[in-house]
Formats: C-alpha cells, structure tokens, sequence
C-alpha cells in the first residue's frame, strides 16, 4: 500500500484514470488544487475525506466550448452561477460563454465582468468574444482589447459572418494575434424564416424549412477562407453529413481547422418535431437519420475534434409559443457525458470518448497546462500526473442518469430529455481541488 508524504487534502479511491494512452486502475491523492499523486492503493492520512470511485472512470475535468450563460442580460433563464452548477453536476469543470448576450461580449468592459462573476462559480467560465461589434456583422470587434485579456476564441454565435469579406478580414486579423475565429455556419439567405430542418418532415408538418445547404455553403466559404489566409478556424455545432465531409476534406488538406458537436445532433432527429413541441426547436435544427450517422462517424474518425453543449436555457414563457414563434434551444450541461457514453461507448473506447469531452477542448480553448494566457485560469484537460491542477471528473459507467427537469440546476427547464434514462452518471466532480459535486449532488 502506498503512502505518500506531502499533505493530502483528499483521495479518490476504486477508479480507473483514463489518459490518452488508455484507462488504468489508480487511487489518486490530491493537495490542495494540484494532484499529489497516482498509484493503487494510496493510504488517506486520517481525517482526509475519501471519494469513493468504485467502479468509476477516473477523467480530467469536462470542458464546454458551447454554453450560453445568459448572463448579462437575460437571467430570468440563466445566470453564470446556476449555469456553472449545472456544469458542474454534468462533470464540467470549465466552460466557455458564449458572446450572444445583452450587451453583447464585444468589448473588455462585458468580458470583465463575466470573468469576475465567474470566479466564485462551480465550474471555471471562460469567455469568447463576438467577431463583430453588437455581434451585427457589419464592423470587426475590438478583438485586439479583448485578446489583451486572454480571450482566444471568438465568434458570433447564433449568426454566422455573413460578409465574405469581412470574415477575410477578421481571419488575418485573428491569426496576426494569435487567437482563432469559431462561426455558425448559417447562409441566411438560405434560411430566412425557417423553423426546423427543410425536409419531408417539413413537408409533412407545414413548417418552413432550413436546409441542410444553408449550413454547407458557409462552411465550404469559410474554408476557402481559411486556404487563403492560413488561420485557424473553428466550426461550430456541426449538424449535416456534407458539413462533416467538407471539414473531412480540409483536415486532409491539412488546414488547420477544428469541429465541435452537440449530443442533441448525436442522438435526435427532426421526426421528433412531429407533435410541433417547441423544445425541439433548436440551431442548426435537429436533421435527418443519415446526418446523425455521419455526426457519429465524424467524432469517431477525429473530422470532429469535440462534443459541445450549445447549452440554450430558455425561460419557459418563452418556449410556450407556437414552434416557428419559439427561441431555438435546449439545455445540454447535465447530459451531455450519458449521451455520449450511450451512444458511443459501442464504438469507441471510454479514452476516446473522454478526449472529446475533456483534453481536445481544452486544447482548442487554450485551457491546458503551458498554454493558458491570462483571466486566472486554473489548467483543464489534465492528464492526471503529479503536479497537475486538481480538476477531475469521476463518472460511473454503470449508473443511469433519469431527467426530470424539475430537478436540474439550470434557471430553465428546455430539456428534450424529459423522462428519459441514460446510460452511466456522474459521481462526483473536483474543481481546484474542492469536491464540488459528491455522489451527484451539489455541495455549494
């Protein structure tokens, strides 16, 4: 049995700890906020709280690249303190907000201020800035002021640069600086009054349709912008089979591009909006069975390189209106580790689907260890060796997760999961070395 000599703060015991290279049984010591050490059978000094991991996998922290906090502006459906709760329940221990609030996330003043309201939060918050000013896509951000902070991600999310020109512009701008553009990809001229995904199942319910082209069109521009510019680009909530095959064909090419994914489009098809239920509106719209073949194909080929949230929390006024009248979105924060075991712990081994949600996230936010700038940033993504920041997910692989929307974290209730059970749960959750979620609850 091992023991150790620094002062351990807490021990999880019986798990397994998956790094890239795989899953290995390992007790894991924590001092304070850094890992003290890894080995079987770590001796708990007495006194030193235990987490008990039997049978559990052992990750680094989750890392969100797609929440929206609401916060400023529209807390009747989240604030950055319920949104982190949320995120923590769900493994998270970072996320990054996204900048569509009211004001926008387009100057340092507002990223300010979200990073201050985000420190004393049960998950680390991270902000992106808008591309442009108002996040109206006539005039560039000052992304420049807003890097000098250490935001690195920025986008428009919820519009997509319409202006060809002015995304040129923005890439050099971004790779000048050494920060990386994400867009939604929406040409909206293509989907202009749509409600849900162009086709039978529009056809069938008398809702207007968006195509799948709208999202294409501007993906396969934007990667012509980025062979014209050699910056980075990141794609946001890939949702259809060409979007998948064009990111396929530019990492082959060898642009330097990355994709996310949300679990909705991993799991959910536009049939569900047979009964016009406004929390299966969302965007880019729920598509077909063949687009959530090729979502699947594309996290398990590495053309996607991470699982998203698009967390979307509405206020339920908001939803409760007829379907094309309603706000897209749906929550995601505290489901998105048992869909993603579901549906892809068949196919892929637990490394693998930990890499989507934890460590390449990280890396595209630049939340990993050496590569954090500035806003007191604690590192995410691990791997779990000594002297690592304390931030660990302990998920059961064997536990089930039941949604009830009565009981989760978040200010809203728009989950399309109602009354669903997935496979696997999360346990507990570590942030900075504090248990902040133990045997699924809450501690703060």
């Amino acid at each position: 049995m091992a023991e150790s000599t620094t002062e351990i703060t807490l021990v999880i015991q019986g798990g397994s700890v998956v790094s890239p290279d795989g899953a290995r049984r390992a007790d894991v010591a924590l001092a304070g906020d850094v890992v003290a050490e890894v080995a079987e059978d770590i001796a708990a000094p007495k006194g030193v709280r235990i987490l008990d991991a039997n049978g559990c996998l052992v990750s680094p922290g989750l890392v969100d690249l797609h929440t929206h906090l609401r916060q400023p502006g529209r807390e009747e459906a989240e604030t950055i303190e319920t949104g982190a709760r949320a995120a923590a329940l769900g493994g998270y221990t970072a996320v990054v907000a996204m900048p569509n609030t009211e004001p926008a996330i387009d100057s340092a003043g507002v990223a300010r201020d979200v990073l201050a309201w985000g420190r004393s939060a049960m998950a680390e918050v991270a902000v992106a800035g808008a591309i442009t000013a108002g996040r109206a896509g006539k005039a560039m951000a000052p992304i420049g002021e807003l890097a000098e902070l250490g935001v690195v991600l920025f986008t428009d999310d919820g519009a997509g640069v319409q202006d060809g020109t002015l995304m040129r512009r923005s890439l050099d701008y971004a790779k000048g600086i050494g920060v990386t553009l994400a867009q939604h990809c929406e040409d909206e001229c293509l989907s202009a009054g749509g409600a849900m995904h162009e086709g039978c199942w529009s056809s069938r319910l008398g809702l207007p349709g968006i195509p799948a082209a709208a999202e294409e069109s501007m993906v396969a521009r934007d990667i012509q912008l980025v062979r014209l510019t050699g910056a980075p680009l990141h794609f946001l909530h890939l949702s259809t089979a060409g979007s998948v095959e064009l990111v396929r064909q530019a990492k082959a090419e060898g642009l330097p591009v990355t994709a996310e994914a949300a679990p909705h489009h991993m799991l959910l098809t536009h049939a569900l909006v047979e009964g016009y239920d406004p929390v299966f509106k969302v965007n880019p719209p729920l598509r077909t069975d063949e687009d959530v073949t090729a979502v699947i194909a594309g996290l398990c080929d590495g053309t996607i390189d991470a699982i998203a949230t698009d967390h979307a929390p509405h206020a339920p006024e908001a939803k409760d209106v007829p379907f094309d009248q309603a706000p897209p979105g749906m929550l995601g924060l505290q489901t998105a580790l048992p869909i993603a075991w579901q549906v892809l712990s068949p196919i892929l081994a637990p490394e693998r689907i930990f890499a989507l949600l934890s460590w390449q996230p990280a890396a595209i936010a630049r939340l990993r260890a050496g590569d954090i700038r500035k806003g007191g940033h604690s590192a995410q993504g691990g791997p779990l060796i000594v002297g690592a920041s304390a931030n660990l997910c302990v998920f059961d692989p064997n536990g089930s997760t039941e949604v009830d929307p009565g009981r989760l974290a978040s200010r809203s209730r728009n989950t399309p999961y109602d009354g669903r059970t997935f496979a696997g749960a999360v346990r507990h959750t570590v942030l900075r070395g504090e248990a902040v979620v133990i045997d699924g609850e809450a501690q703060r």
